[in-house]
C-alpha cells in the first residue's frame, strides 16, 4: 500500500502545481479562438503566371528576351568567325603560304580583334543584365502594388505565393484579380510616362 500511496501523492502534487498554468492555457486558447483565421482571410497568387501573362511582359519582357537572344547569337557568331580566322591563319602558315613575319602580324591582328570583341561583348552583357534587372524590379513593383491595392481594406490576413502551396481550394486563388490590377497599374504608369 505504501508503494501505491507515494506515486498517487506525487501525481496529486503535480496536478496541483499545474493547475494555474492550465487555467492560463485555457484563457490563451479562448483568446486565440476569438482571433481565429477563417479561410476567407487567406488567399494565394500564382506569381509566375501573373508575371508571364501581364501586359508588361507581353510588350517589354518579350522584346527584352528577344534582344538578349539576338545578342547571344551575335556573340556566338563573332566567336566562331574569329576562331575560323585563326584556324585559316594556322593552316596557311603550316602549308608555307605565308611568312612567319606575316603570320605573326596577322595573329596579333586577330588577338586585337578578340580583345575588342571581348570588351564589347562584356559591355553589351552588362547593359543587358542591367535592363533585365530593371525589368524584374518593375515587374515586382507592379505585383506588390497590385496586391497592396487589392488588400487595401485588409480583407486578407495572409496572401501567399502559390509556388509554395501543396494543396489549396481554388476559391482562395486571387491570381486573376492580381493580373487585372497589374495590367491596370502598368497602363496607368505607361500613360503617366507619356505625359
Amino acid at each position: 500500500m505504501k508503494k501505491t500511496l507515494f506515486p498517487t501523492l506525487a501525481a496529486a502534487l503535480l496536478l496541483a502545481a499545474c493547475g494555474p498554468k492550465n487555467a492560463e492555457q485555457t484563457q490563451a486558447a479562448a483568446e486565440t479562438a476569438t482571433q481565429q483565421i477563417v479561410s476567407s482571410d487567406i488567399a494565394y497568387v500564382q506569381v509566375e503566371a501573373v508575371l508571364a501573362q501581364c501586359d508588361l511582359y507581353q510588350t517589354e519582357g518579350v522584346a527584352l528576351q528577344e534582344k538578349t537572344q539576338k545578342a547571344q547569337k551575335s556573340w556566338a557568331q563573332r566567336e566562331k568567325n574569329l576562331q575560323a580566322e585563326a584556324a585559316q591563319l594556322q593552316e596557311k602558315y603550316e602549308k608555307g603560304l605565308i611568312t612567319s613575319r606575316d603570320a605573326q602580324a596577322q595573329q596579333e591582328s586577330i588577338q586585337k580583334k578578340v580583345a575588342s570583341y571581348q570588351a564589347n561583348a562584356q559591355k553589351e552583357a552588362q547593359t543587358l543584365d542591367e535592363e533585365n534587372f530593371v525589368f524584374s524590379n518593375r515587374a515586382q513593383d507592379l505585383l506588390q502594388r497590385a496586391v497592396r491595392e487589392i488588400n487595401a481594406d485588409g480583407k486578407y490576413k495572409l496572401i501567399i505565393n502559390a509556388s509554395a502551396l501543396i494543396d489549396a481550394d481554388t476559391t482562395l486563388n486571387i491570381t486573376p484579380a492580381v493580373l487585372a490590377k497589374v495590367n491596370e497599374l502598368y497602363a496607368a504608369d505607361k500613360k503617366n510616362d507619356q505625359k
